[in-house]
């Protein structure tokens, strides 16, 4: 992955290393100012290690990190107050409201009260008034986690599964607030999510871990590359066209799935031909489309189908 200008985050032969297995193994990861970095893998991969130790929650074993390019461990912790983290769930008062919460972290972090209005109406919590944190749903929790880790408006974002406990309207707010910081305030970014459709729409680059390696970095743009084009075909009657299809096409799949016909790989006029077999056939066409395999198909190719259930 190429990687250019000031370089945020960097970790050079990483190792986390507890007493009866490696959390993290070897790990060369780069992230560059302005990216919004899809950090992925499956349940148990290393991902919140390698975030507890970014934000100074836990230390490496052996190996190097750069944050802000400060490696020396206490220019680091004066680098992460340019830093806003939720990582290992939010830690909120449960008695007291949201706003009462962002009070507490501006006494403890010495920042003016002022931010707290604002920074909750950012994140949608500007009208829950005096209900107590502890009566908030998931979902509510981890907005308001948010709102601390944006409170001094960061220059760097880490986020561990922001997406967990909302429904798909706050997934599609929270991806527009996320775009919107890295866009206008030039925010970096750097989260972890089970939704994998979600990461394709909103990062700019992407690492993958896979027990405890990183198998990979790629910006938006190579995944885009890598992923197999396919062209989806609806007719009148599908069960008959994949049977044309199948016999006129020998050396491509053709796979019938929810979603419609599935042909692949497909070639740049492969639409053309497929819709005048089928109308020579006496189909009719209803959609005909070129498609990208998204980011949960390339993962899963990627790791050889031993990614157990999730990418988590």
């Amino acid at each position: 992955m190429e990687n250019r200008g000031e370089l945020i985050f960097t970790t050079k032969h990483l190792y986390k290393e507890y007493r009866y297995t490696a959390a993290l193994q070897d790990v060369n990861i780069t992230i560059p100012r302005g990216q919004i970095y899809g950090l992925i893998g499956e349940n148990g991969a290393g991902k919140t290690t390698l975030l507890r130790i970014l934000c100074g929650l836990t230390r490496p074993s052996r190996g190097r990190v750069f944050l802000f390019g400060a490696e020396n461990a206490a220019d680091q912790i004066k680098m992460r107050r340019r830093m806003g983290c939720l990582v290992d769930g939010p830690a909120l008062y449960a008695d007291l409201t949201a706003w009462q919460n962002l009070k507490v972290q501006c006494l403890q972090r010495g920042l003016d009260e002022a931010a707290i209005a604002p920074t909750l109406q950012l994140v949608g919590l500007k009208d829950t008034g005096g209900k107590p944190a502890g009566k908030f749903s998931l979902g509510m929790r981890q907005r308001l986690g948010l709102a601390i880790a944006l409170l001094d408006k960061p220059e760097f974002l880490v986020l561990d599964e922001p997406l967990n406990g909302l429904d798909p309207m706050g997934i599609q707010e929270l991806r527009h607030l996320l775009e919107k910081l890295n866009r206008e305030q030039g925010m970096t970014i750097l989260l972890s999510s089970h939704i994998l459709s979600e990461l394709h729409q909103l990062a700019t680059s992407y690492g993958i871990l896979h027990r405890g390696r990183l198998l990979e970095q790629l910006t938006a743009q190579e995944l885009d590359a890598r992923c197999e084009k396919y062209l989806l075909v609806r007719t009148d009657n599908d069960r008959q066209a994949t049977g044309i299809l199948c016999r006129t096409f020998p050396d491509t799949r053709c796979q019938a799935t929810a979603e419609g016909l599935r042909l692949a790989p497909v070639k740049t006029d492969a639409a053309v031909a497929v819709a005048g077999i089928l109308v020579e056939n006496g189909l009719q066409v209803q959609e005909l489309a070129v498609r990208s395999e998204g980011l949960e198909a390339y993962f899963t190719a990627l790791v050889g189908g031993d990614s157990h259930a999730d990418a988590g």
